[in-house]
């Protein structure tokens, strides 16, 4: 901080200067040729038209788009070159974003341009998503019946403009809490995929037994599978019956649970049908083939009402080791010649009791579980531990920015 003090002794000793946005830039809003589908091509010349969708969602730059328009739209619409600034208008409105490319926007946008005289590129990028900025822009945007950002709000918002080394000086230190970030969350993400591998390892290794070690059976030989019955999204209310549906088994649930996510009123659910403490539920319908046939252990006090794309499978085993063996790949590749594929892939109770399932004793089976529980822990650790681990640097981040930022007006 000293440093910066210093140099405002010496660039602007009488305080910082504020600026309406308007004075130092120029600001725009886009345009759109209409009807768009006319001027949507493929051909080489034509010019990339920038959506909303074309935007990553913790992105700084748009790099590319899906969409190109011709040379005959694009003198309709608004066109910007590499460098300039886009606002949204509306929806998450306000989020600034640097082009990386030549384009053109459509009237969802707001453009800032032609400012490099007064403002460096990283000090307004920073300086646009501080608090005071977007604070400002949403009680303004929210003053009508329809929550937006206009051009002239936007040429209004009076900010800092500090000369340009000690803008410089202030980009220098929040981009290295920005690189702190990205270089923490790239370590955290290889290390938890470098220990979903090993646990991925470990479960193949310790579910795999030569045949002449124990007993093989097929499921449908050890247990047996109840298919559940329809309810919908819409049926799932706040307080009642424990239920599971489907999706929540790709979503929410993993290798075992002991309470339901969902509820039904009791009415439907004495309808329907349910799982028992003990079962393994088993999603049999989902997109892709890879996710069918993943199960979880419920352990609940009392029973649970499924979908009817799964199945309640009762056994006389350890549960979570019935669960752990569904996710391995010696299952999956017995199941797959079962699996009917389509826009929703689905596997019956026939195709699924047809897979063969190693049977040790159940100290045996109580043993693997604990070791894989170990396993499975250290991966759910750090996947907790992660969004926590950056969004403490990212706090970090945004209590000096906001402490950079604020000049006395």
């Amino acid at each position: 901080m000293s440093k910066i003090e210093e140099l405002i002794q010496q660039f602007c000793p009488n305080g910082v200067e504020f600026k309406k946005l308007g004075t130092v830039m120029k600001i725009t809003r886009g345009a759109s040729p209409r009807p768009i589908s006319n001027f949507i091509t493929a051909e080489p010349d034509g010019v990339p038209w920038i959506k909303i969708g074309d935007v990553e969602p913790k992105s700084k730059y748009i790099t590319a788009t899906k969409d190109k328009i011709t040379i005959e739209g694009a003198n309709k619409s608004r066109f910007l070159k590499r460098g300039d600034f886009i606002l949204s208008n509306s929806m998450s409105f306000g989020r600034p974003y640097i082009l990386a490319i030549d384009g053109c926007i459509h009237d969802g946008w707001i453009s800032m341009q032609d400012f490099e005289n007064s403002l460096n590129p990283n000090f307004l990028y920073h300086l646009l998503r501080s608090e005071n900025i977007q604070n400002y822009w949403k009680q303004k945007a929210s003053s009508g019946t329809v929550q937006n950002l206009n051009a002239d709000i936007v040429r209004a918002t009076e900010i800092p403009v500090p000369p340009l080394p000690i803008q410089q000086e202030i980009v220098s230190i929040l981009d290295k809490f920005t690189t702190l970030e990205a270089e923490l969350e790239a370590e955290l993400e290889a290390e938890l995929e470098a220990r979903r591998a090993q646990y991925n390892f470990y479960r193949n290794q310790l579910l795999y037994f030569i045949e002449k070690e124990v007993e093989w059976k097929m499921l449908g030989e050890v247990g047996e599978f109840v298919r559940g019955k329809r309810f919908v999204k819409d049926d799932i209310v706040s307080e009642g019956v424990p239920c599971i549906h489907y999706g929540e088994l790709y979503t929410h649930y993993k290798i075992w649970a002991k309470e339901a996510k969902s509820y039904l009123k009791p009415d439907l659910a004495a309808k329907l049908r349910v799982a028992h403490p003990g079962d393994v539920v088993i999603v049999s319908a989902g997109e892709t083939i890879e996710d069918i046939g993943n199960g979880v252990a419920w352990l609940g006090d009392s029973d649970v009402v499924i979908h009817d794309a799964c199945f309640a499978y009762s056994h006389k085993m350890n549960p979570k080791y019935v669960s752990y063996y569904l996710q391995t790949n010696l299952f999956r590749s017995q199941i797959k010649s079962f699996i009917s594929s389509g826009k929703i892939s689905s596997i019956n109770a026939p195709g699924l009791s047809k897979a063969k399932i190693p049977i040790p004793p159940m100290a045996e089976q109580e043993r693997i579980v604990g070791i894989l529980d170990k396993f499975d822990a250290l991966v759910n650790d750090i996947s907790i531990g992660l969004p926590a681990e950056i969004e403490a640097r990212r706090k970090q981040y945004e209590y000096y920015r906001e402490k950079l930022l604020n000049f006395k007006n």
